[in-house]
């Protein structure tokens, strides 16, 4: 699926940000539209990822990670515009309320927006869906500390960046 960047501009950066992550590559996820308001990522469906052989559902983990990547990769995005800079910040806090098992042999979306930066903590909310983001499978929040820009190793920094720098 490719994205207009127009519409999207954050997808660039959002892209590299979960390239770095050896989780992210391991699991697949890619990233379809990202914004200063909100991130959708994709977590094609993979058997090796089961965790109920009996009906091959994805392991609850592997959404929680989907839902992890999303929501800090957000918060990436929004510190980004607001703030014209780019922040290391770790997961406080990460509520994932499951409502259904995800359908097997199919892709599981992660939805995800940072609604709120303070001085020091970013508060995000999101959804795991598969066919509409009004029927999901899981809801998330989280919460994610702030920390300076200067904390961001040079080489960390050149690959989120890539040509924009």
């Amino acid at each position: 699926m490719k994205t207009n960047p127009e519409f999207f501009p954050m997808t660039g950066l959002a892209t590299r940000f979960v390239n770095q992550l050896a989780q992210c590559r391991r699991l697949g996820l890619q990233v379809h539209e990202a914004s200063e308001h909100h991130v959708l990522l994709e977590l094609p469906y993979n058997e090796a990822l089961i965790g109920y052989p009996d009906t091959g559902v994805l392991h609850g983990g592997v959404i929680t990670t989907l839902m992890d990547t999303a929501s800090g990769c957000a918060v990436v995005c929004a510190i980004k515009q607001k703030f014209a800079s780019l922040e290391i910040s770790p997961t406080l806090d990460l509520r994932v309320d499951y409502m259904k098992p995800a359908q097997p042999h199919k892709p599981i979306f992660g939805f995800a927006e940072c609604y709120r930066l303070s001085s020091s903590v970013a508060f995000t909310r999101g959804f795991a869906y598969q066919d509409s983001i009004d029927d999901p499978i899981a809801h998330a929040v989280g919460s994610f500390m702030r920390i300076s820009p200067e904390m961001i190793g040079d080489a960390f920094r050149q690959a989120l960046m890539g040509d924009e720098q």
